[in-house]
């Protein structure tokens, strides 16, 4: 594998080493040494799935706190997405910070979000399927998201979401006391 670095400090783009013929190919979509040996989360917990059937079907900008800090590898198993992600640990050099990118069934990159960081993908196919590994427990006292479109962050978006939970709308703008984001400090 090979590890790209994001501008958020400590997000990769996970992209595959194939290894192929007139058949195929062969590749490592995860290995505990090499996350281990660049420094990354890998002992992972829970793998979850999701499945969006219209394009522009946005979910988060999710995170949770504490010990409940979630490091994620996602990637698209059918379709494509835009991965978002917004750095809110407090003692980042990317603190506020964002990037993203297209996953997708032909790159197959896969995308490494490090503990402390919000995250969000929107679908820019119709029937995409995501695949995330994670590294703690879902924890619903511990779940904090942020307003997709709060001016703060200022994301662009490759389309306009479309489709939005009801949950997902109602999150406020950025403040980093509502926010918890001090229960992030020291997740670097």
């Amino acid at each position: 594998m090979k590890f790209h670095p994001t501008s958020v400090h400590g997000a990769y783009l996970v992209e595959l080493e194939r290894r192929g013929d007139e058949r195929g190919f062969f590749a490592r979509s995860f290995c505990r040494d090499e996350f281990t040996s660049s420094g990354l989360v890998a002992n992972f917990v829970q793998v979850n799935e999701s499945r969006s059937a219209k394009r522009g079907t946005l979910r988060g900008l999710h995170y949770q706190l504490g010990a409940a800090a979630e490091a994620k590898l996602v990637r698209a198993i059918s379709g494509a997405l835009y991965d978002v992600l917004v750095d809110l640990r407090p003692d980042s050099p990317t603190y506020l910070g964002w990037c993203g990118a297209e996953l997708n069934t032909d790159n197959r990159l896969a995308m490494y979000v490090p503990r402390g960081v919000a995250h969000a993908v929107l679908t820019l196919a119709d029937n995409t399927e995501a695949l995330y590994f994670v590294s703690a427990f879902y924890a619903p006292t511990q779940e904090r998201g942020v307003r997709w479109n709060d001016p703060r962050f200022a994301i662009t978006w490759p389309i306009v979401p479309e489709e939005v939970s009801a949950k997902d709308q109602a999150w406020p703008d950025f403040s980093p006391e509502f926010h918890g984001v001090e229960q992030l400090r020291g997740l670097l």
